[in-house]
């Protein structure tokens, strides 16, 4: 089978396109045909190396899993002995650590894999997990609650759409921070107030807020301190610095940062799919690209420009 491979850490054009064994599913695994995988900023971490210490996971040396992709949607090709929730066919979406940009993967039956929500295409099923699932895990967190007011600076990335989204779910007033070009997009999802930040700084309009939620690790909790409402709380997803500032803010003053480490299950894959079914979700595809044009597709990612998500076609789509 075709996958893309890489054997060392570097720049994107350390990634290659070549010919892999097809893996063999276990008694209570599924084979999955992949039609569509995300490329994601999680992905362009490990395949660089850096920060230093994401070696520690992924081979100090070289990598050790040379096959990225963590999110992806596809078609069962074939079920180990004990499965009995997937059949031959079922078009299936989900996430697991690794191995996504292939023609093929194996997953567990029991993990994070569920019947892909009616109607969605591959590539729509395949960005729903990337940003859907560390949106939630920071949200629930951050005990987001029904009134309570949150901004979600970097509204237009693969988090900050599907923070947008579910913040309004949760019954929240949503501010959302992004560039002129995405301000419509981020009204569409739901927000009820907008801030294009190359024009205006959120942190000076005098406004505060229960939470605000660094979607893109490009803020700070000292720039975001003041419009913290008494007891707020700052939730990255990025950045070493934020780990020491959470077990320091839980003891000394009351806001407090919060470090957004997801730890998604199956049943919150199945809660985004329900949202989906029922209109109150949709998962945001900026551009796809062919399998082949990998490297491309990961230059693109790491411009920080992406709006919501960058997909691989396996479906014989090869849209640009």
């Amino acid at each position: 089978m075709r996958a893309v491979v890489h054997d060392r850490y570097g720049a994107p054009h350390v990634l290659r396109v070549e010919e892999v064994e097809r893996p063999v599913p276990q008694a209570d695994e599924v084979l999955v045909r992949v039609r569509a995988a995300t490329v994601s900023r999680t992905d362009c971490g490990f395949r660089s190396g850096v920060p230093f210490a994401m070696r520690l996971f992924t081979g100090l040396g070289g990598p050790k899993r040379r096959i990225l992709g963590s999110d992806w949607a596809g078609e069962v090709e074939a079920c180990g002995a004990a499965v009995t929730e997937f059949a031959g066919g079922d078009h299936v979406f989900g996430t697991r650590g690794f191995g996504g940009h292939a023609e093929f993967i194996c997953v567990r039956e029991s993990g994070r894999t569920a019947h892909m929500p009616t109607g969605a295409t591959f590539e729509e099923a395949a960005a729903v997990c990337d940003g859907g699932l560390k949106a939630l895990a920071a949200l629930r967190r951050a005990d987001l609650r029904e009134g309570q007011r949150i901004v979600v600076y970097g509204a237009s990335g693969a988090i900050g759409t599907a923070a947008v989204q579910l913040a309004k779910h949760f019954g929240a007033d949503v501010t959302a921070v992004c560039d002129t070009r995405n301000l419509e997009l981020a009204r569409a999802l739901g927000a009820d107030a907008v801030v294009d930040y190359l024009q205006d700084d959120f942190t000076k309009n005098g406004e505060t807020y229960d939470v605000v939620f660094d979607a893109v690790g490009k803020h700070s909790f000292r720039r975001c301190r003041g419009s913290l409402a008494r007891r707020g709380t700052y939730v990255a997803t990025d950045g070493l610095e934020n780990l020491a500032l959470g077990v320091w803010t839980a003891c000394v003053g009351e806001k407090r940062v919060l470090f957004a480490m997801a730890s998604a299950t199956k049943s919150d894959v199945l809660f985004l799919k329900e949202l989906i079914e029922k209109g109150k979700y949709r998962a945001v595809v900026d551009r796809s690209y062919p399998l082949e044009a990998v490297v491309e597709a990961t230059r693109y990612v790491e411009t920080g420009e992406k709006t919501g998500n960058v997909v691989l076609s396996l479906a014989g789509d090869r849209a640009g």
